[in-house]
């Protein structure tokens, strides 16, 4: 490309008549350049100058261009020579040897500053792929964390089952069954659908129902739109389950989970209310306990800080949790 545009620039604006020699000569010299920043490549790669910060790295580069431009000014004269285009008078003329050497400092200059910034770019794209990478990894560890303490406590149900009603333990293990086979195929997936998790839900609470008879009451009030959605799999399962295990469970009473939905302009709304006190075994309301942290640490890799979920004590006696996704995260999108 470089002896191309030689060729061009000296029939625009030169001569017309080329010789062999001359167009053998700019062919030869672009080679040379070829060669001599294919060196300097070579060398910046093993001097490790990809990882200088600016400040040590712009003296250098331009100490090894103007170094390189004239090692190639010097060296053109040895391609000059068998090509009968050698004149020593003119040649090593200062001013020739200045002008052109500064011509070469500036094409070895420009040529630096494509090289960096392609690399700088190619190292940023490996950057957030390896990002991405390693927040995919995190997620499916996240969502591992989740699936065994569900698996607990589900198995926890039907043992209790066993010996006081064979029937309803055959039914709640096809329940679990049901759960099982849902969560294997939404497992590999960061999203699900919420009709889908709504069923595993609604699994969950009949195997729980079934363990505690009347003290547990459920109920659903789900929006006509709510199956546009997509939701984290297993995420409000989870969230489902910590209003049974740490509410329901503690009152000799019982009491009741009720699944709600609404759509905004801006947004998915989920909430759960169940009966009990927001206090994690114990630990007080303000420090969240590890499912919690899980969830919201899934929430912020999939849409960052565009969702969120809050749980509170909406009044005495109801805990208040409450799941907010982003409307633009739907099916259809």
């Amino acid at each position: 490309m470089f002896a191309i545009v030689q060729i061009l620039g000296f029939l625009l604006l030169g001569d017309v008549r080329l010789s062999i020699y001359q167009i053998a000569f700019w062919f030869l010299e672009a080679g040379l350049f070829l060669v001599t920043t294919h060196l300097f490549r070579s060398f910046i790669i093993k001097r490790k100058w990809l990882s200088y910060n600016m400040s040590k790295l712009i003296p250098r580069v331009i100490l090894a261009v103007i170094i390189l431009a004239s090692v190639v000014y010097i060296l053109r004269m040895a391609i000059a020579m068998p090509l009968n285009m050698y004149n020593p008078n003119v040649a090593w003329r200062m001013t020739n040897f200045l002008g052109l050497s500064s011509v070469y400092a500036l094409i070895f200059f420009l040529w630096s500053v494509l090289y960096f910034i392609y690399h700088y770019f190619e190292r940023y794209n490996t950057s957030l792929k390896h990002e991405a990478a390693m927040n995919e990894i995190e997620l499916n560890n996240l969502k591992s964390q989740l699936n065994p303490h569900f698996i607990f406590n589900a198995l926890n149900s039907i043992r209790a089952l066993v010996d006081e009603n064979p029937k309803k333990s055959k039914n709640s293990i096809t329940q679990l069954s049901n759960i099982l086979r849902n969560s294997l195929v939404t497992d590999k997936k960061k999203l699900t659908s919420f009709n889908e998790e709504l069923k595993i839900v609604k699994d969950y609470l009949g195997l729980e129902t079934i363990r505690f008879e009347e003290r547990l009451k459920t109920s659903f009030e789900i929006h006509p739109d709510s199956n546009m959605f997509q939701v984290p799999p297993l995420m409000l399962q989870t969230l489902v389950e910590n209003g049974v295990k740490h509410g329901i469970s503690k009152l000799k009473e019982g009491g009741f989970v009720k699944l709600k939905t609404s759509v905004t302009d801006n947004e998915f709304i989920i909430q759960i209310r169940n009966s009990g006190t927001y206090k994690l075994n114990g630990v007080s309301k303000n420090k969240p306990g590890l499912g919690l942290k899980n969830t919201r640490h899934r929430l912020e890799l999939l849409y960052g800080d565009k969702a969120r979920v809050e749980i509170r004590n909406e009044s005495k006696n109801i805990v208040l949790t409450e799941l907010i996704i982003p409307n633009n995260e739907s099916i259809n999108n």
